[in-house]
């Protein structure tokens, strides 16, 4: 049986909280919160295992709002249970600068683990979360001392379930068998749209169970079912669980509770004032009664949990000091004190071979010395490990052993990079994934979440040009490397050479405050001779690789496998220098002094080189410069045909200079 409202006092806060709100932003999603409030008082209140005085507890549950536009829901959860939320900061829902914007954004308050809104990447990080969970705890704990155990709470909604991404993470998840992670499916009929039976009519019971989850269903408004089908979901070790709660979205509204008018509206002061009568509610906007607050209150019981957790850390500490010194190291994300000068060394070894092979190739000879130093590094390719040579020696399967460090993602590029953000986002692993350049574009929203969040994640993408060869058009990317160095936040790598490969990978691992994309080539590349000083400047994302001879007259920029072409040219040519710009995004945060002595500003005569669109280089060569590169999508041939054939060759860069010079 549902719950009289008018002794649903507590969990009345959260619907009075969301409505006024929204009401005072005049914007914003009441329907939801008001709609699972009763959910999330008995998820909040009697199993979340968190505390308000310190979010970021190591071992605290995780919880994640999948459903972004409710985000009143979740404000309201952190404001009453004692976070550094303030009522004020309530009131300033969906203002310049609040803590409290119009979606969860991760960084802007605490307790928000991950930034939501583009529906179904919540539950996609939800399942990161519990997998790193997973994996950390089989990687640290000890038959008599678990120290890595929490749970991963989520709520969805039908948006978050019609859209692909549920399918790929979810699917995935049971394969897993990722047992800690419980869903909680707001399932009340309505999106913006309507009733959505019209769109919407799949049977989700089914669906999940056939993805290997338990599935349980409750009334979203009995507390004591709610309850009971947590203890049971918790109980279940071996599946992910999703409860399908049925509720009425807007409950409490007289007059649009069950209806799409209160899924992202205001309900109206009136609607408002009925609203409060019918939940029994007589304080004013914004006043929480101090038994309610009470209710909630969960500063004490978390800092009891944390002590607790506190002594059995301490006494793993003592018992297994080497694990736990490695635990506390990789949770605060810093790299092994001997990182940089095992790296540097490599680099160095690198550089002595001179090998000319694929940056595929150097990327994989990277990750087999950079392995065995990080324990951390969790990997990933989508069904394409053999072609983006992301597997090393050291590289075990999770799903033969959960204390693997490398996930086999299947043919699933958008959940796959959504789910290494949570893996970010959880903490204690630097993850890695990989897949065509060109499927970037499937996971393209979940490369910008890596960003927009600033997390450390290293997207691989291999086969990075028309120089892929025979698959043709379809998959060989043109504008996708543009879009790329167009995402705040991320830095884009082209490398030329192993050299330049070993750095990128590098320069990504050092890298804490947004992900980086390492794009590499399918065919083999030659190596490039450099001094110590030369390799030194790798780092800054562009430096002059060959210098003029006699007087500077000219400059070519390129990347990548476009490098050995403007060296063959400058082999030719008098008074060119040749720059490297692997990152450009990295030589543009160099101080102009270096940026002047790498393109000094009165060489006009520019031309850029690169197999990808050529848009993005004008700003580095001027309107009177050149860019050679692809205007049109590809063909499908052997390389070096399609090279000849679009014009990307020696003698068009010779040209090209000549004509400015």
């Amino acid at each position: 049986m549902t719950t009289p409202l008018n002794e649903r006092r507590v969990a009345n806060a959260i619907r009075v909280l969301a409505m006024d709100a929204v009401q005072q932003a005049n914007s914003g999603h009441p329907g939801a919160p008001m709609g699972m409030a009763d959910i999330a008082d008995v998820v909040w209140r009697e199993f979340l295992s968190h505390n308000p005085s310190n979010p970021q507890w190591a071992n605290r549950d995780r919880f994640v709002l999948s459903n972004g536009h409710g985000s009143m829901l979740h404000y309201a959860l952190l404001h009453l249970t004692g976070y550094d939320l303030s009522i004020e900061d309530i009131k300033q829902f969906r203002q310049l600068h609040s803590r409290t914007p119009g979606h969860p954004e991760y960084g802007y308050a605490p307790g928000i683990e991950t930034t939501t809104g583009p529906l179904g990447q919540g539950i996609a990080n939800a399942v990161g979360f519990a997998l790193a969970e997973k994996t950390l705890a089989a990687q640290f704990n000890k038959e008599d001392i678990q120290v890595v155990d929490h749970f991963t709470y989520c709520f969805l909604g039908d948006g978050c379930l019609m859209e692909g991404i549920s399918h790929e993470v979810c699917s995935l998840a049971g394969t897993l068998q990722l047992g800690k992670l419980i869903a909680y499916y707001d399932d009340n009929g309505i999106s913006i749209d309507g009733e959505v039976e019209g769109w919407f009519s799949d049977d989700t019971e089914q669906r999940f169970k056939a993805y290997g989850w338990q599935v349980l269903r409750v009334d979203g408004h009995d507390a004591d079912a709610i309850r009971k089908a947590t203890v049971e979901a918790k109980s279940e070790t071996a599946k992910p669980t999703l409860i399908i709660c049925k509720t009425v979205i807007g409950l409490g509204s007289p007059n649009k509770q069950g209806k799409e008018d209160c899924h992202g509206a205001p309900l109206g002061n009136d609607e408002i004032a009925l609203t409060r009568e019918a939940l029994g509610w007589t304080d004013e906007a914004f006043v929480i009664p101090e038994d309610v607050y009470g209710a909630w209150d969960a500063k004490a019981k978390g800092s009891e949990a944390e002590s607790a957790w506190n002594d059995v850390f301490a006494q793993y500490q003592a018992k297994y000091p080497t694990e736990a010194k490695e635990l506390f190291r990789r949770i605060s994300g810093e790299l092994p004190a001997d990182f940089a000068e095992k790296t540097a060394q490599f680099i160095a070894d690198t550089n002595a071979k001179a090998e000319t092979i694929a940056t595929r190739k150097a990327s994989q000879n990277t990750l087999q010395a950079f392995g065995p130093l990080l324990s951390e590094l969790l990997g990933g390719s989508a069904d394409l490990a053999g072609s983006n040579l992301t597997l090393w020696k050291g590289a075990e399967g999770v799903q033969d052993n959960p204390a693997g460090n490398y996930v086999h993602y299947g043919v699933r590029e958008f959940g796959m990079t959504a789910i290494a953000n949570g893996v970010a986002l959880h903490g204690g692993f630097v993850p890695y994934v990989a897949t065509f350049l060109m499927f970037m574009e499937y996971a393209r929203n979940a490369v910008r979440m890596s960003a927009l969040m600033k997390q450390r994640v290293i997207h691989v993408y291999t086969h990075d040009s028309i120089g892929l060869g025979e698959d043709g058009p379809t998959h060989q990317p043109i504008e996708q490397i543009a879009s790329l160095r167009g995402t705040p936040n991320l830095h884009t790598w082209r490398p030329a050479d192993t050299v330049e490969t070993a750095v990128a990978w590098l320069s990504a691992l050092q890298y804490k405050d947004g992900p980086t994309a390492l794009i590499l080539s399918r065919q083999n590349l030659p190596f490039q001779t450099r001094d110590q000083a030369q390799i030194d400047d790798i780092v800054k994302g562009g430096y002059v690789l060959a210098k003029e001879k006699g007087e500077l007259k000219a400059i070519i920029i390129a990347t990548g496998s476009e490098i050995d072409l403007a060296m063959q040219a400058h082999a030719e040519l008098e008074g060119v220098r040749v720059v490297s710009m692997p990152c450009a995004e990295l030589f543009m945060q160099q101080d102009a002094t270096y940026r002047e002595a790498v393109l000094p500003s009165n060489i006009r005569a520019r031309v850029a080189v690169e197999a990808a669109h050529v848009d993005y280089w004008w700003k580095f060569v001027g309107l009177d410069g050149k860019v050679i590169g692809m205007t049109t999508y590809g063909e499908s041939a052997p390389a070096k045909d399609l090279f000849n054939h679009f014009g990307i060759t020696k003698q068009a860069v010779v040209d090209a200079v000549n004509s400015l010079s």
